[in-house]
């Protein structure tokens, strides 16, 4: 593990694999529909490689509760400071998009909102009723904050019945101190087993990059900990620096580590692990879920 305050060493040239071809005239159509829209994305915010791909589908994963975040990961290209007030009519407005693109599948995310006393549950709840009302065939899926812990926000959104409950652990426990200062490990997986338990049916997700100077054994053993807390999908993929603001990367993972990584969390009860140099939360998020559903069908059949 690479220590806390340790000198900027510049990163290794990227690897052949972690280079992708952009579609410009994809990416500038689907933008200027947000835009229109008064919309943005973390596609956008975070600086996705797989931006071209996911918007020439088209898909995308909306950042709603405004685009400046309360805390200040190291790893993260988000805008931090001061957010504004939470805007009335933005669940109609991603509704409306979400019907105008004809989206079968909707990824609803948010900066950390500490200053909101609920971190926002009620603006995702919002959201989700009304991509539900203007696009009833079209699932559900949310990337929630940690909303400190509060297990009433949790309630708050679960409420709604989203088809996919997910948020992120980003890192092994170790780096949270250096990478994730305002977060905590535990109370992450306390909010994960908590929509477990109070909500079996519904697809309990996570996800974590490498690269940040994490090894193998704290990899096994942050999977072992997202089996305990009853995740039924997992994503891994590399971190890439976004821009000189934020921590270098440590190591780049060869692709065959992903697939090992991939099979042992599947040995360890973890139904999907989503595993790759490119791999992030959303990534093909409306397929996994398909599939889940295919799989349960036929498991009830058989039954």
């Amino acid at each position: 593990m690479v220590p806390p305050g340790k000198p900027f060493e510049r990163p290794a040239r990227l690897p052949l694999w972690l280079r992708r071809n952009r579609d410009p005239e994809s990416l500038h159509a689907l933008k200027s529909r947000l835009r229109r829209s008064g919309l943005s994305t973390v596609c956008e915010e975070a600086r996705c490689p797989n931006i071209a791909e996911c918007f020439s589908r088209p898909t995308a994963t909306f950042l709603i509760l405004g685009d400046r975040c309360t805390r200040a990961c190291s790893f993260c290209s988000v805008a931090k400071g001061s957010p504004s007030l939470p805007e009335p009519d933005e669940p109609a407005r991603v509704a409306d998009a979400v019907s105008e693109m004809g989206l079968n599948h909707a990824v609803i995310t948010s900066v950390t909102r500490d200053d909101l006393p609920d971190g926002g549950a009620q603006i995702f709840a919002s959201v989700i009723r009304a991509v539900r009302i203007t696009s009833p065939g079209c699932s559900v899926e949310v990337l929630t904050p940690d909303f400190s812990g509060r297990q009433d926000s949790v309630r708050t959104v679960l409420a709604e019945h989203p088809d996919v409950f997910g948020h992120n652990v980003e890192t092994v426990q170790d780096l949270y101190p250096h990478i994730r200062p305002g977060a905590n490990i535990s109370r992450s997986l306390a909010l994960l087993e908590g929509v477990k338990r109070s909500s079996p049916e519904t697809v309990v997700k996570s996800g974590f990059m490498v690269g940040l100077g994490e090894d193998e054994a704290q990899v096994e053993e942050l999977l072992s900990s997202l089996r305990d807390a009853g995740c039924d999908v997992v994503t891994i993929g590399q971190y890439l620096r976004p821009s000189r603001a934020q921590v270098p990367v440590e190591k780049y993972w060869e692709p065959e580590v992903y697939m090992k990584w991939s099979n042992l969390a599947k040995s360890l009860g973890i139904g999907y692990c989503i595993a790759g140099p490119l791999v992030r939360s959303s990534y093909r998020a409306g397929e996994v879920l398909e599939e889940i559903r295919s799989t349960r069908r036929n498991t009830v059949r058989m039954e």
